[in-house]
């Protein structure tokens, strides 16, 4: 109990490091001067005695301890004009490339998703592009502050390698600044709120279902979202974090489209009393295809990291189920492998 004991402190402080000040901003629908809230009204997470209770009743599914990229891409500088090519890095990290631009979501290099390296959920697939590997990159994506999406000793190595327009939503700055340093280029948004990037390219900050936290004190006192990425060659949807609420979000999301790609996620659900607050199952992210409607999806948020009960391989075969029972192929909302590579189609091209 001691080293328990020992441990925690050294957690504690350690996330006391990360502490983000308090973001202070006009009240609106989904903002009350101290937290932000999600428009359906149902709010994560339940609370400490839920957690504990969810860590000491349910058993998580064993994964195994590593897995072997079965995929080394060979990534491109640039892809130009209404071209577009994904290459799936692992958990949420996806490297998006279109009008010259190359746009990284949610990334982490790190070997734990965690405020601390020496304990807290390990990668059991290295990441699908080696770090050194990697083309310039323009944009980075941050849906939420949790530490599988936010990870400062990534973005930390992206700033100084590449110096790129970081965006993300409202109160996270302050963190980033401080980490990144004062030349860092951070645009915070509020939901609806968008950036643009150039003549070719507009990014809106969308809601999700989710909530964020990085330390004991800070719940939803900054902003989570996911993003719409508008250009000519047609819109991408990269969803981050979420639950499937009410489904309103997603229909108002369906209002930016035809999107060309979505960015799904499919995997830490389990047990659904806890999670489906925040996480949607394959077959609610199915759901959320059927709302969005667009051209193809890629599963993301799986199969990396062991956040939750279910297997590493549940969600793949989940989304199976429930594409087959919606009438849909796995062609139009793909799993891709650590490392995969995928050229899409133009939109409205088969």
């Amino acid at each position: 109990m001691l080293i328990l004991a020992i441990i925690l402190a050294i957690v504690i402080y350690l996330m006391a490091q990360y502490r983000m000040p308090q973001y202070r901003g006009p009240v609106s629908d989904h903002f009350n001067g101290l937290r932000f809230s999600n428009l359906d009204g149902v709010n994560a997470p339940l609370g400490f005695k839920s957690f504990i209770k969810w860590r000491l009743q349910d058993k998580p599914t064993p994964w195994p301890a590593q897995r072997d990229n079965l995929f080394t891409p060979v990534v491109k500088q640039r892809v130009l004009g209404d071209d577009l090519e994904v290459t799936f890095v692992g958990h949420a990290t996806v490297l998006l490339q279109t009008q010259g631009l190359n746009i990284l979501t949610d990334p982490i290099w790190s070997e734990r998703a965690s405020p601390v390296q020496f304990i807290g959920p390990k990668r059991v697939h290295e990441p699908g592009i080696d770090f050194a590997a990697l083309p310039p990159i323009d944009v980075v994506l941050i849906s939420h502050s949790h530490y599988d999406h936010l990870d400062i000793p990534t973005l930390q190595r992206l700033e100084q390698q590449f110096h790129p327009v970081f965006i993300i939503g409202l109160g996270n700055d302050t963190l980033l600044k401080k980490r990144l340093g004062s030349n860092a280029r951070i645009v915070t948004l509020d939901w609806w709120q968008s950036h643009r990037v150039n003549t070719d390219m507009n990014i809106l900050f969308v809601p999700t279902v989710h909530w964020s936290k990085r330390d004991l004190f800070d719940t939803n006192k900054t902003l989570w979202g996911g993003f719409i990425i508008q250009s000519k060659g047609g819109n991408i949807y990269s969803a981050g974090d979420t639950g499937l609420g009410d489904g309103n979000v997603f229909s108002q999301i369906a209002n930016y489209g035809p999107f060309r790609l979505a960015l799904l996620p499919i995997g830490a659900y389990e047990p659904r009393w806890f999670m489906h607050y925040s996480h949607v199952n394959p077959a609610e992210a199915v759901k959320v295809f059927n709302i969005i409607k667009p051209q193809y999806a890629m599963a993301v948020h799986f199969g990396t990291f062991h956040l939750t009960n279910e297997g590493i391989d549940e969600p793949i075969i989940a989304l199976d189920k429930a594409l087959n029972e919606a009438h849909l192929t796995q062609q139009q909302f793909r799993v891709l492998q650590v490392g995969e590579e995928w050229q899409l189609p133009s939109i409205g091209e088969k």
